[in-house]
């Protein structure tokens, strides 16, 4: 068994599409991070490893931005990876020239949808911006391109304009419509109102974009695949502007072993992942990260770890070599005899009881004194009680 998680989520009878597309905007929305800056090299192996890992479509930059950026994209585009490799776009003909220049399959196009962005940042009316949206549209059709079209702070707009813009947008030939929760400010209970909403006017798939200001970008992108949405934006770690975006890793993994949907994606490869945009980017992964964090499978407490010794999903969900994780048993305050007893039988030190007793207490007691327990000192204290040993 792998993992084995409540019995009580299949009695939620709960419908998920039939068809979900992944697409991941680490290079790009998540390299709009506060001082990240990644090179066209790294962005290249960053986009392997997530081909890797069978990713639906990546979001491989926006091209306007710089030369470099659209070597980067051109690069990706041109490499022969199976995902399909799509890039922002202003709705400005200039830029999906950019993007077609860089050979990529398709656009995401936005404009900012809500009165307060219309008014403070464009300084257009409705009517406007409505006009502009469409001839982008059009004009990346004609084209050949794969068209989403991404209404900037959707979940801030009013609900009929919304309607209005999104039917306008397949009308022009949409592909895809994404619904940018550009400051996390959507309820998942919201979020489940607004597709279902969307759903009465479009016949086109529906994206969820979330933004984690207030920690609920997962949970917001479920219930969108709930309530009839088909893809959903991630990053890698979760990393983005301000709180960040949906992480890809936590996404997969609850669509997959909380909800019994398996995308075909493969997992063992997600850690390597995680460490290698942690490198580029040189944003540290939180120790309590979900799924790839460096605590995830380790355990210190005795009474953890008795358990877990025996069967480790007592105080496990799934088992870390699904993720390319390793479960670390970890000695300090509240270890026990059993997990001391564990660490001395990888080193193949036999002891006493008494002295097992006596090495238990001296952990405990360099622990709480401020020393960490590693290899070094482990074996300094076995040699204390005991005498000098090999191992």
């Amino acid at each position: 068994m792998q993992y084995y998680v409540s019995p009580f989520n299949k009695e939620a009878k709960l419908k998920f599409p039939k068809k979900i597309t992944i697409y991941d905007t680490t290079l790009r929305d998540g390299e709009q991070t506060p001082d990240v800056c990644l090179n066209p090299e790294e962005k290249l192996e960053i986009a392997k490893k997530l081909d890797e890992l069978k990713i639906h479509q990546i979001e491989a930059g926006f091209p306007i931005v710089s030369n470099q950026e659209r070597e980067a994209v051109k690069s990706i585009a041109n490499e022969g990876l199976n995902a399909q490799i799509i890039s922002l776009a202003r709705t400005k003909r200039e830029d999906i020239d950019r993007a077609l220049d860089c050979d990529v399959d398709g656009v995401i196009t936005f404009m900012a949808t809500s009165d307060l962005h219309l008014e403070h940042k464009l300084h257009l009316s409705r009517e406007q911006a409505l006009n502009v949206c469409m001839n982008s549209i059009e004009y990346a059709k004609d084209h050949g391109l794969f068209v989403a079209f991404s209404a900037e702070d959707a979940t801030r707009t009013d609900l009929d304009y919304l309607k209005r813009i999104y039917k306008k947008a397949e009308d022009f030939g949409a592909d895809r419509v994404h619904i940018a929760d550009t400051v996390g400010s959507i309820s998942p209970q919201g979020m489940d109102f607004l597709v279902k909403e969307l759903k009465k006017n479009l016949n086109i798939d529906i994206a969820m974009h979330c933004h984690n200001d207030f920690g609920m970008a997962l949970s917001n992108s479920i219930s969108g695949l709930l309530a009839g949405g088909s893809a959903v934006s991630t990053t890698i770690n979760g990393i983005g502007e301000r709180a960040g975006n949906t992480s890809l890793e936590e996404l997969i993994m609850a669509l997959r072993i909380i909800y019994g949907i398996d995308l075909g994606f493969k997992i063992k490869h997600i850690q390597e992942l995680s460490k290698t945009v942690e490198k580029y980017t040189k944003l540290p992964v939180h120790n309590n990260k979900p799924i790839v964090g460096r605590n995830i499978f380790r355990h210190e407490s005795g009474i953890h770890v008795d358990a877990v010794i025996e069967e480790p999903l007592t105080y496990e969900p799934f088992l870390p070599e699904m993720v390319g994780q390793k479960r670390q048993l970890v000695l300090g305050k509240h270890s026990g005899c059993r997990a001391v007893k564990a660490k001395l039988d990888q080193c193949g030190v036999e002891v006493t009881k008494d002295e097992l007793c006596k090495i238990v207490e001296e952990v405990k007691k360099n622990r709480e004194e401020g020393t960490y327990i590693d290899d070094e000192v482990f074996n300094h204290i076995v040699k204390t009680v005991r005498g000098p040993f090999d191992i």
